[in-house]
């Protein structure tokens, strides 16, 4: 094994397939940074909510007023820094330093593709992404490099197959499989797409995109390994990704998906893509053809890189079966749930009222939440039960602050889960100040009395 991974480490490829993932991963960033300031989202999720929900760990990460607007400008003008190979190493890192952190800033706003962003950011920071078609190699041609080492193409493909393999593997469960949910909730509202609109409130389509989506997932990297499936997996890739664009508001993902997809594609593709990029900027690609090859050596820093790398992978593929170390249904309590590629397999919605109990004299007042969170912040909080424990810790510093003492807080919840009655979530008797956020298991959330059966 090691023999084999040895001689696989030395295989060296054009580099012009890592060059154009570098162009086109950059200007989507670019993109999608603009869109998301344009559209005001900065003020409206990170300015004006009074609260922010936090990940366990990173309670520090916050909002940093008018200055977080300074964050997503660096991560602007990084993005512009990795599209155009310079000074790279910097570039991405500051990038996936600072997506990342805007990642943190609030739970609420949690997608996978940020996630997905921010992995595959940091995967960059380890690969020769600057060595050709970059300015970096223009400036200094002692690090210009016409091929570079296999694995380094190979991880951004790997990486690839990881999201859609283990997204297909959410799927193989009984609400998406056999009852089509939550599909069957969410497409008859798309009536008013045009071609498609009127087929969107019928069974047969709602199990027909259940049981496509997976198979999708499932085979699609392989499909684009192969090279007699390639073009016709591209293929499925725009239509499916456009497709979800079209009737689900998921932002940039689809896009970003379709761009990356052209990883798999061979030397010749990516070679006319950087050809017509020549002729469009009016810049010789030639000059970056030297014919030299990189060569990692056996240094300490090298050893280092391998290591890391293979720690990312490592995590990657074994951090999505947490929820396996959690009883209960996933689905109910998301004890595991998310940073696992499970994308978009519940419709999930709650109700919680908090009730704040003086313990010495028994006296108790209902909260009005729409005093202390944006619309969106409640609809999220209601039906996920590390929101909720924070939100009451949120209510008993803000009502001792206000002179109230002896103070506890009780919750009184209700969650539908995939078109079920909605039932209670959180034990009523339970006083939250009592309890936290962590790993473990989250005692106090009330047994979902159903089953979905599969992974």
């Amino acid at each position: 094994m090691s023999i084999s991974f040895s001689k696989y480490r030395q295989i060296n490829v054009e580099a012009a397939p890592l060059a154009v993932f570098r162009i086109l991963f950059g200007i989507m960033m670019l993109i999608s940074i603009i869109r998301f300031w344009a559209n005001g989202w900065i003020e409206k999720l990170y300015l004006e909510p009074k609260f922010h929900f936090s990940y366990y760990g990173f309670e520090w990460v916050k909002p940093l007023g008018n200055t977080t607007y300074l964050i997503f400008l660096i991560c602007a003008l990084a993005s512009i820094g990795v599209a155009l190979g310079y000074k790279y190493r910097l570039s991405i890192l500051v990038f996936f330093l600072s997506f990342t952190y805007i990642e943190l800033m609030d739970k609420t706003t949690y997608l996978n593709h940020y996630y997905f962003i921010s992995a595959l950011s940091f995967l960059m920071i380890f690969l020769p992404a600057n060595v050709y078609y970059a300015l970096d190699a223009k400036k200094n041609p002692k690090n210009a490099y016409q091929y570079i080492p296999k694995w380094t193409v190979d991880a951004l493909k790997l990486v690839l197959g990881i999201v859609y393999f283990y997204a297909g593997l959410a799927k193989l469960n009984s609400d998406w499989l056999v009852k089509a949910m939550p599909l069957k909730i969410w497409l008859p509202s798309k009536f008013d797409v045009p071609l498609i609109g009127e087929l969107m409130g019928k069974e047969w389509v709602h199990y027909a995109f259940s049981w496509g989506g997976a198979v999708y997932d499932l085979v699609i990297p392989f499909l684009l390994l192969y090279s007699k499936t390639r073009y016709f997996a591209f293929f499925l890739v725009v239509v499916f990704h456009v497709l979800t664009r079209v009737l689900f508001p998921i932002g940039m993902f689809p896009y970003i998906m379709i761009v990356s997809a052209l990883i798999f594609f061979d030397v010749k593709f990516h070679t006319n893509v950087l050809n017509y990029l020549s002729r469009l900027l009016k810049i010789t690609k030639n000059q970056f053809d030297n014919n030299k090859a990189l060569v990692y050596a056996t240094s300490l820093s090298n050893r280092l890189r391998y290591m890391v790398i293979s720690m990312f992978f490592i995590i990657q593929l074994a951090f999505p079966w947490r929820c396996l170390l959690y009883p209960g249904e996933l689905f109910w309590t998301e004890e595991g749930y998310r940073f696992s590629w499970r994308v978009m397999l519940m419709e999930k919605s709650g109700y919680a009222q908090f009730k704040i109990v003086d313990k010495e004299n028994g006296k108790w007042f209902y909260v009005d939440n729409t005093d202390f969170l944006t619309p969106f912040q409640e609809k999220q909080m209601a039906f996920q039960p590390d929101f909720i424990v924070e939100y009451a810790h949120y209510l008993k510093n803000h009502f001792e602050a206000q002179g109230h003492k002896n103070i506890e807080v009780y919750v009184e919840s209700y969650v539908a889960l995939n078109g079920r009655l909605s039932r209670p979530f959180i034990d009523p008797e339970i006083d939250l100040t009592k309890e936290h956020d962590s790993f473990k298991h989250k005692t106090w959330i009330l047994p979902f009395k159903d089953e979905i059966k599969g992974i």
